[in-house]
């Protein structure tokens, strides 16, 4: 059986671009620090498994405190720990992923200082995509022509009031409990959600953010920015646009300094991926 191949991006004190090329596509992240900070407490994840299968992740620490950026770490470690074991021992992918999720989840409350991170993961497996999240980062697929087919309900008031039709997409982005996450990796109360796999169509693009993007960007602005070419120029496009709105203030446009985290894999099969 071939080996797994791991990336791991975490603690970025400057942008950070990853491109990992893969049989079935291609994949592209961008990492940064929040203009106020000197080292982003995001990390993300690409892991590249035998028989066509991947997991990607993207953590997102909270608090503002280097207990943030230890659980990010964490969380993506312990997930690509279980998911190596797990498919070294014929476990099926979703049942290393949830294995991994509460370990790291154990791992967090070991430390015993409060801090806790977000966890969104999307799961490559028999050409489908399928999504497990904690937190308010976001899984999206978008589809050619740029229909978006999925997209996870952030864990916050603000995610669950759109989700139920409470609230329009552009007020929950000024919404003053936007900041406000409900479920958290490093908790007792954990609740893991997990969609249904999807199937993936060829030059599908799946996109993995924290809020970095997601509070800077309206979904419509990421899909314009995923359907502008090459998976790395739509990457770099969607983290410049998020970057611009966090250091330059425009009425009516949402703006939030934080760390940035974007994530993306397309799905070419037959195709050498390029940036």
């Amino acid at each position: 059986m071939t080996r797994s191949a791991r990336v791991i991006v975490e603690s970025a004190s400057s942008p950070v671009r990853t491109r990992v090329a893969m049989p079935c596509g291609g994949v592209a992240g961008f990492s940064a620090p929040s203009p106020d900070r000197e080292a982003s407490e995001d990390a993300l994840l690409v892991l590249d498994l035998p028989d066509s299968r991947a997991v990607f992740a993207v953590a997102d620490g909270l608090g503002g405190l280097p207990g943030g950026r230890d659980a990010a770490r964490l969380a993506v470690t312990c997930l690509a720990d279980a998911v190596e074991t797990g498919a070294a021992g014929g476990q099926t992918l979703r049942g290393a992923i949830l294995d991994g999720f509460e370990a790291a989840n154990a791992a967090i409350l070991r430390t015993a200082t409060g801090a806790a991170t977000t966890l969104a993961v999307a799961a490559l497996e028999a050409g489908t995509i399928r999504s497990f999240h904690v937190g308010d980062s976001e899984v999206l697929l978008v589809g050619q022509r740029g229909r978006l087919r999925m997209r996870t309900v952030a864990h916050s008031p603000t995610g669950f009031a759109v989700e139920a039709g409470f609230l329009e997409d552009d007020s929950a982005l000024a919404h003053n409990e936007r900041h406000i996450v409900s479920n958290v990796v490093g908790s007792r109360d954990m609740r893991i959600d997990i969609g249904s796999p999807t199937p993936l169509n060829p030059f599908d693009t799946v996109l993995l953010g924290s809020d970095g993007l997601m509070d800077n960007l309206r979904v419509e602005e990421i899909i314009a920015c995923v359907c502008t070419g090459p998976l790395g120029h739509a990457v770099d496009a969607a983290a410049s646009a998020a970057s611009l709105r966090m250091t330059i203030r425009e009425p009516g446009q949402p703006s939030k300094p934080d760390d940035l985290t974007v994530l993306a894999f397309r799905c070419r099969p037959g195709r050498e991926f390029t940036a």
